[in-house]
């Protein structure tokens, strides 16, 4: 028993290592032999554990991905699709902005984002697609049961995009822009405009004619 608890607690050291040697240097300028040394594994520990580099890579992006938070609607079954949209938003910028947790998922979507490795495609998409379904129906709700596949997507990629500024945008030129530092009770106001702003677009979209 004393083995496996060990054996957890060494893979679950190299994961998040690996997570960080990662985020800082990327896939390519990432070298095991580092990860293992700041883990203080033996270089063996990596094939053990995940057998190679790529499945380390891989398994550091899952582990990374289960910090970010989910949006959970369980409460909210009887609110708004308004309501809704702006939880869903909260949520999105709430993972886009925080400085810890998330933040390091961020710093490898970025990585990967400059150094395409190829290698994570699938499981992106896998663990994005029931959080892109949450915001769908939201759309869908607020258009009508006739709306285009194609016009949910593309509100979806407005919305996301507003929010993705706290990923692209480094926090302290976001501060300049804003004009002031950027506290909790600012992101919120900052959600809530862009649910606004973004309830507007959805509504201009079901309004157009061609």
């Amino acid at each position: 028993m004393t083995k496996r608890k060990d054996g957890k607690k060494t893979r679950l050291n190299l994961l998040n290592t690996a997570c960080e040697v990662f985020a800082q240097k990327g896939y390519r300028d990432a070298k095991v032999s580092e990860i293992c040394k700041r883990a203080g594994v033996n270089l063996a520990s990596i094939n053990y554990y995940f057998g190679d580099k790529k499945h380390l890579y891989c398994e550091a992006w899952q582990h990374a991905s289960e910090k970010m938070e989910e949006q959970d609607f369980s409460d909210s079954a009887t609110a708004s699709a308004l309501d809704r949209l702006r939880l869903y938003i909260q949520t999105l910028i709430k993972n886009f902005s925080v400085e810890e947790g998330a933040a390091l998922f961020n710093r490898l979507y970025l990585m990967e984002l400059v150094n395409p490795t190829g290698l994570i495609q699938d499981a992106w998409h896998e663990m994005i697609e029931p959080r892109r379904q949450k915001l769908h129906d939201i759309i869908r709700e607020i258009l009508g049961p006739a709306v285009e596949d194609l016009d949910i997507r593309f509100c979806e990629m407005s919305i996301v995009n507003q929010c993705r500024i706290f990923v692209t945008i480094k926090r302290s030129d976001l501060e300049y822009l804003l004009g002031r530092p950027l506290s909790p009770e600012l992101i919120r106001r900052l959600s809530k405009h862009i649910a606004d702003f973004s309830l507007a677009g959805i509504k201009a979209v079901g309004n157009y004619e061609s």
